[in-house]
């Protein structure tokens, strides 16, 4: 490779590798196990299995047929996330794609701890969602019995948050 475009191999396509180390510091920053994005004449995606990241380019209409590289196995759950699991098809849950903080800001106490009680309305954490800090309200007053997540994760729409019961 003579300079940081690089080359594909005998495809003749050129391969922007600034951009795929971009597009993999972008996966691990958001905890996503995937991202495509083509322009005129072709699509490049690239996806991670477990600790390695794989990149596969094609030219724009045609399909993808590289195989993916075989998954490790997930780590084991906590064990407040074993206690939770029967009740998690309640629990509060993302209304958006970002990162979770339990805090109001850096160094401060968290908004809630498993035990405490909540009132409907309360903000029991923060989503980051594009720049801005969105307040997300307990959606019912109770007793925090699970809290699935960890400060400063990403998380995806829908995922479940907290159990309040």
């Amino acid at each position: 490779m003579a300079d940081s475009k690089g080359s594909a191999g005998k495809t003749g396509m050129n391969v922007n590798m600034d951009l795929v180390r971009e597009l993999a510091e972008l996966l691990a920053e958001t905890g996503l196990t995937e991202i495509e994005v083509e322009d005129d004449d072709r699509k490049i995606r690239v996806a991670r299995g477990g600790s390695s990241t794989t990149m596969m380019m094609a030219p724009q209409g045609q399909a993808m047929s590289a195989a993916a590289p075989p998954a490790t196995p997930a780590p084991a759950p906590v064990a407040s996330e074993i206690a939770a699991a029967p009740d998690n098809a309640a629990a509060l849950k993302s209304p958006m794609v970002g990162t979770v903080y339990l805090a109001p800001e850096p160094g401060a106490a968290d908004f809630m701890q498993v035990g405490d009680t909540v009132k409907e309305g309360q903000t029991i954490l923060i989503i980051e969602a594009m720049k801005v800090m969105n307040p997300i309200a307990a959606d019912k007053s109770g007793k925090i019995e699970a809290i699935l997540v960890e400060n400063a994760q990403p998380v995806e729409f829908d995922q479940p948050l907290v159990v309040i019961g």
